[in-house]
């Protein structure tokens, strides 16, 4: 496993956006690594939503084979990074009609 320790914090306020969508992929491996990797995802991504207030999806399958993974980035509606970009838009539209 790898963590990046920037020397000093981004500065991601300073960038104009309405969303964030995170999309990927862990497939679980031999090791117990999985469990580090997923773990420390979420709770990346969540402190970027606290950081940013802004919306942050999480499109990060957790899956235990590639076939799974394959399976939920088919090219249709079921697609989970679909799913993601399409609940980021509701949220974007939602925040600009409560504005």
């Amino acid at each position: 496993m790898t963590y990046f320790f920037p020397k000093k914090k981004p500065e991601i306020n300073s960038v104009s956006f309405d969303a964030v969508v995170c999309l990927g992929a862990v497939i679980r491996g031999e090791t117990s690594h999985y469990d580090y990797v997923c773990a420390e995802t979420a709770r990346g991504i969540m402190q970027v939503g606290l950081d940013t207030l802004k919306p942050v999806l999480f499109g990060v399958l957790t899956t235990d084979t590639d076939a799974q993974a394959e399976a939920r980035c088919l090219p249709d509606t079921t697609n989970k990074g679909y799913e993601c970009v399409l609940a980021a838009l509701t949220m974007i539209e939602i925040k600009r009609l409560n504005r």
